[in-house]
């Protein structure tokens, strides 16, 4: 069967604090898994030469499907395992089910598996694949239909918290700016779902609406959980479903693609400022921009425009790093003043290296080849145009941070007298700092460095027409 190998596959395990769950759960997915048969081992009577030191009394040595059928004796949910005749060497699961006799490929590299899923024991792996193969066989229909009716935009039941959850979450943002960003691996996660979290988000109007997709991965969920889109139970034993790294929505994995770009980060589960996705932080933190980019170019317009080679001088590695993890551990209370750090060229340091970091630069990846093609273009107006065009293609976090720096750096040039820094020179500076291509392929890198620095150069100068 071939839905059967799906059914025994999965990820590692976490644990989970217990979570509100309102009375609009779906109870009959929960009911079925009940209703699973149970794993019974069928032990073999006799000592069996060279069985693997990862099976137990389970393992009936080379016997064939007949035999094994006999041993399993028509009982519902038995099992055994047997060397295979045809490829001696290799194992197979023996496993009754719905009056017959299913037999899987056994595989073992630390872990057992059958499919995707991995297993600490023969006994877990056998439970997982009883509890898919019944409700599948009793729900398919139902499955199938799920995603037609979800819960995910009628929340009313998260009135009821909206509340006490606005007072959580003044809270947190209130505690966030005392504590480092860090979270402790120790801490309980707040007993609140991530539904009712972002019904309370959206009363917030000084939410910034920049779109986000879910950062969706595979999750082992430790007691019964619902998924949240569509309300209903998330069965099996591990890997029942998928959740949100950045703001922690629980959902089946076929519902995931029905859930809206509406991703609201929790600022719990982001662990760090650097390296961390632009759009992801800004909704975290509820700002327009990063406030690494904020901070560092206020510091830098306060006492740093008029200093020689601003931003091509390089401040001490070592001090740019200590910013670094400032920002990583204080957030928006980092201190980078002047008492702090003298030389201004540790700050732009510290700015560029942001920008490096980030997972997907400013000039995202997908808009990475218009920007490279507009540059080519000779024509002046039409290249702006160009430029122009490319720029909205930008999410619209990206944009404004762009467009937060462009600004800034005008102003570093109508200095160029004192700091000696033109367009040109920042073009230098930021070109692969700001864009980098998707594919990495070194001569086509070094062959786009020049039009890298170009469209830099022409953002700077342009800046009051293009953005």
């Amino acid at each position: 069967m071939a839905s059967s190998n799906s059914s025994l596959s999965g990820s590692s395990v976490s644990s989970d604090a217990e979570e509100y769950q309102p009375p609009i759960w779906k109870s009959y997915l929960y009911q079925l898994q009940q209703e699973a048969p149970r794993p019974k081992r069928m032990t073999c009577p006799r000592e069996v030469e060279n069985r693997p030191k990862y099976y137990g009394r389970e393992f009936h040595g080379m016997i064939s499907r007949e035999q094994a059928d006999e041993q399993l004796g028509g009982v519902e949910g038995a099992y055994l395992i047997r060397e295979s005749q045809r490829q001696p060497g290799s194992n197979t699961l023996a496993l009754r089910f719905g009056y017959q006799t299913l037999n899987y490929r056994l595989f073992y590299d630390g872990k057992h598996f059958v499919g995707e899923k991995r297993f600490e024991s023969i006994h877990d792996l056998v439970t997982d694949g009883l509890i898919t193969l019944y409700i599948e066989t009793k729900a398919s229909e139902y499955i199938s239909k799920m995603t037609t009716n979800p819960i995910y935009e009628h929340i009313g039941y998260a009135t009821l918290l909206r509340e006490q959850t606005s007072k959580r979450l003044i809270k947190t943002k209130h505690d966030s700016r005392k504590v480092s960003l860090v979270n402790d691996e120790n801490s309980s996660v707040d007993k609140i779902t991530s539904l009712v979290r972002r019904a309370a988000l959206k009363q917030n109007e000084n939410n910034f609406n920049y779109e986000k997709a879910h950062n969706f991965k595979v999750h082992t969920f430790r007691g019964p959980h619902w998924c949240e889109y569509c309300a209903n139970f998330m069965w099996g034993l591990i890997a029942q479903g998928v959740r949100c790294s950045d703001c922690g929505l629980n959902v089946h994995k076929q519902c995931s693609k029905f859930v809206p770009n509406d991703c609201q980060p929790d600022l719990k589960r982001i662990k760090k400022v650097y390296s961390c996705d632009l759009t992801t932080l800004v909704k975290a933190h509820n700002t327009q921009r990063p406030m690494v980019v904020d901070m560092c170019i206020h510091e830098i317009e306060a006492r740093g425009l008029k200093s020689e080679g601003l931003y091509r001088v390089s401040g001490f590695t070592e001090h740019i790093e200590d910013v670094k993890m400032a920002f990583d551990r204080d957030g928006d209370k980092a201190d980078i003043s002047a008492t702090m750090y003298a030389d201004v060229n540790i700050i732009a340091g510290a700015l560029k290296l942001y920008f490096r970091d980030l997972p997907i630069p400013v000039i995202t990846y997908d808009s990475y080849h218009k920007f490279i093609e507009a540059s080519k273009i000779t024509n002046p107006d039409d290249r702006l145009e160009a430029i122009h065009e490319s720029l909205m293609l930008l999410p619209p976090a990206h944009y404004e941070t762009l467009r937060h720096l462009m600004t800034h750096l005008k102003k570093v040039i109508l200095l160029e007298k004192d700091n000696l820094m033109n367009a040109e020179n920042l073009g230098i500076v930021f070109g692969p700092t700001l864009m980098r291509p998707p594919e990495q392929n070194t001569l086509a890198t070094l062959n786009d460095i020049r039009y890298q620095r170009l469209i830099v150069q022409l953002l700077i100068e342009n800046e009051d027409v293009l953005f």
